[in-house]
């Protein structure tokens, strides 16, 4: 053997060395992650922590007869309240949504909320009783009132993401003295219908683009309402819809990227925080999404009393944009603004959260600046 041809190999095996290295420290770093106690990184300004009037608490509370949790971030505790309701049903977004609100910690008081049977909250799936929507209304209720005799507020902003649109709008059409307008994305209306959009849209792109297997799959399940099996069936079809660019516009692996680095990552959560992560997914939709397929906002909720946007990816085809903007046309407030973001589908506030963040402040915090001040509540 040469001595080039040695050298060669020796750079070869020093190479593989350290990937095999870099990799070992990686898995390490994520097992250390797996097993510290949950918690959330201190609130840095200017990469120093203040800690004077900045608030990072996450934080159990006792809502609806059970334990749940929700994350507090701001750089000033005195700011308006956001309060975030996830998609799903079940689908946590508090590690992945952290990440992305962050910019606007400076502006609000941003709650994030793992809402009954999801993530941190999993264990209230328990009380399958109270796995319904009007109960999900009433946590909603009873958790702004909390927030609000917490921070002396008389307010707060509501931000619904998908299933977290129709307890949103549910929410403030019955409580609106709580809130200083009503935020929707992904907004969901009539929502058998819109199971019958993404159906059809989800097969005519799978015959668009030759997928056979797709094609053979979506065709042998027949449209919604599904027979037998419809949880694998739903499953079946959002997996084609995220592969043709229905769930995230740039992605066709659909929200799993988005979610799982949160997931992973983030400080928030104890490793049985993400096994319970997914066993919430499938658990809130087994007991949630027939309900869920009966409502229509159209009839329940024609008029809300705050002011109103509607933050849309124009290539949303998990709830349909072209339905939430016939929702939107058809409601009543005393404003209402429909938002497109262009280069979106179902999640605008994480595939555009740049611009999702800037409505927010120009748009949103005025109105939560001009209504809310500082009160002392009973």
């Amino acid at each position: 053997m040469s001595a080039h041809t040695d050298s060669a190999d020796h750079r070869t095996v020093r190479a593989f060395g350290g990937a095999v290295a870099g990799l070992g420290a990686l898995i390490g770093l994520v097992g250390v992650r797996f097993v510290l106690p949950a918690g959330t990184p201190r609130v840095r300004l200017k990469g120093r922590a203040d800690s004077a009037r900045s608030t990072a608490i996450l934080e159990k509370v006792h809502i609806g007869g059970s334990d749940q949790w929700i994350l507090e971030r701001s750089e000033d505790v005195d700011n308006p309240i956001v309060l975030y309701l996830h998609g799903g049903p079940g689908t946590s977004q508090l590690t992945s949504n952290r990440r992305n609100t962050k910019d606007l910690e400076k502006f609000f008081n941003v709650v994030n909320w793992d809402q009954r049977g999801a993530g941190k909250s999993y264990n209230a799936i328990n009380d399958v009783d109270k796995m319904n929507i009007d109960q999900f209304v009433q946590d909603t209720r009873e958790l702004t009132l909390y927030l609000l005799k917490k921070y002396q507020k008389e307010r707060l902003v509501l931000v619904g993401h998908s299933w977290g649109s129709v307890i949103g709008a549910l929410t403030v059409s019955k409580y609106p003295e709580f809130y200083n307008c009503y935020v929707g994305i992904g907004q969901l209306a009539n929502i058998a219908e819109g199971e019958a959009v993404s159906y059809q849209w989800t097969l005519d792109q799978a015959r668009e683009h030759k997928d056979h297997r797709a094609i053979e799959a979506l065709a042998r399940m027949g449209p919604p309402p599904y027979k037998g099996n419809w949880r694998e069936k739903t499953v079946t079809q959002r997996r084609y819809l995220g592969r043709f660019g229905g769930e995230v516009h740039a992605s066709r692996n659909g929200a799993f990227g988005l979610v799982i680095g949160g997931l992973l990552f983030s400080r928030e959560y104890t490793m049985t925080d993400r096994i319970n992560f997914f066993r919430g997914v499938l658990g809130s939709m087994r007991l949630l999404w027939p309900e869920l397929l009966t409502v229509d906002l159209f009839k329940r909720v024609p008029e809300m009393e705050v002011p109103v946007f509607i933050m849309e990816g124009r290539y949303d085809k998990e709830c349909p944009s072209e339905i939430a903007e016939r929702y939107f046309e058809s409601i009543r407030a005393p404003s209402k603004e429909l938002i497109w973001f262009d280069k979106s589908a179902h999640m605008p506030n994480a595939e555009q959260r740049d611009l999702f963040n800037r409505i927010m402040v120009e748009k949103v915090l005025p109105i939560a600046a001009h209504q809310n001040r500082s009160v002392a509540l009973a």
